[in-house]
């Protein structure tokens, strides 16, 4: 009946222990890792590749592509690599192949001297202005859709598409539940905050990734099939499918990036359960920016968030019901108690070791 899959950012120090992004890092740099990784040619078609080449593999690129005078890309500012699982019926195969392909990743990546390092935001540069400045082309270009005229925001963000689908069900009602994921999203997302870290040093809050993105980007996203079922929105909620295996999917789009999988497990099993829950009855087409600022300042401490954290994540354990994967939920439920989340953690260790470059060096060990 379900359907899942998960697309990870990763960003990276180089073999000098600096953060490694458009700033002083080409594409050449990451290509040589991804050429160096393996093709599975039985992914196809269910992984888009996409028209400029990039997409080729699991990993690939993330960034932002320059054009001249055509849709052919010319070149790609890279801020990390990203990895995509293929399509599971089940959430523990779709943590395995992420796990793996991360596995993979770190290994041909310690080759070139670039090491994974957690963080959702940039934590020194805060603005992206692509140079040399955009063409004429390029400017028309980013007119095509909400996302395209904020497309500089994801170049200093790292997170992940938690995908979600469900067979059977009507174009309306995962339109329904995309509304209602995007309701509830400032409650979801404080589970992952993992972006402290601001121009150098602690910003006054737990996720500069989610202050800054969502309300300008969309929370959640749904692919459908025909262009009379778009909903006009900014930022969107509907796009139009690119591929078929696309078709019907609901990409949960507002979570920082977590360096513990089991996180995800948990984050695609309260998704889970809030497709399957039905006393929910929150909707919204766009996600509710001031809100989503609140929780991404005070997370669980603020008093509403950890109320409604608490509601929604005991409404997806109540339809989950004798689902096996509501173990998936215990992680969370130890975060609500202690009100705690990965930012936590790392701001202690900022205190300990005063250097991002140190703290965000020993994530990733699990």
């Amino acid at each position: 009946m379900f359907l899942f899959g998960i697309e990870h950012e990763v960003a990276f120090l180089n073999k000098e222990g600096k953060f490694a992004d458009f700033s002083h890092t080409k594409f050449a740099d990451f290509n040589q890792i991804i050429e160096r990784l393996p093709t599975y040619l039985s992914d196809y078609p269910q992984l888009r590749v996409g028209d400029a080449g990039i997409k080729e593999k699991r990993w690939y690129i993330e960034g932002f592509e320059r054009f001249t005078d055509s849709d052919k890309p010319i070149d790609c500012l890279p801020k990390g690599i990203e990895i995509r699982t293929t399509i599971h019926s089940n959430i523990e195969t779709v943590i395995t192949e992420l796990s793996e392909s991360f596995r993979l990743l770190r290994e041909v990546a310690a080759d070139f001297g670039f090491s994974p390092s957690l963080t959702s935001f940039n934590p020194y540069n805060t603005i992206f202005e692509p140079q040399p400045s955009l063409n004429d082309y390029e400017i028309i270009r980013r007119q095509a859709s909400p996302e395209k005229q904020t497309a500089h925001i994801p170049m200093l963000t790292y997170g992940p598409d938690l995908n979600i689908s469900v067979a059977d069900f009507s174009i309306e009602r995962v339109i329904d539940i995309g509304k209602k994921l995007t309701f509830y999203s400032p409650y979801i997302v404080p589970f992952s905050y993992s972006s402290p870290f601001y121009k150098g040093g602690l910003w006054d809050g737990l996720s500069v990734r989610t202050f800054v993105r969502t309300g300008k980007r969309p929370a959640a996203l749904v692919f459908v099939q025909k262009q009379e079922q778009l909903i006009d929105s900014t930022p969107s909620l509907t796009k139009i499918a690119r591929i078929p295996a696309e078709v019907g999917r609901i990409e949960f789009k507002a979570c920082d990036s977590c360096d513990d999988f089991s996180i995800y497990a948990a984050l695609l099993t309260l998704l889970k359960g809030l497709v399957l829950d039905e006393t929910l009855l929150g909707r919204a087409t766009v996600p509710d920016a001031m809100l989503h600022q609140v929780s991404a300042k005070e997370g669980f401490d603020n008093e509403d968030i950890f109320g409604n954290a608490t509601k929604v994540l005991q409404a997806a354990e109540i339809a989950l019901g004798d689902d096996p994967d509501v173990n998936y939920l215990t992680p969370l439920k130890v975060m609500l108690t202690k009100r705690k989340t990965r930012s936590h953690e790392l701001i202690e260790m900022f205190h300990r070791l005063s250097s991002i470059e140190e703290v965000i060096r020993q994530t990733y060990q699990a």
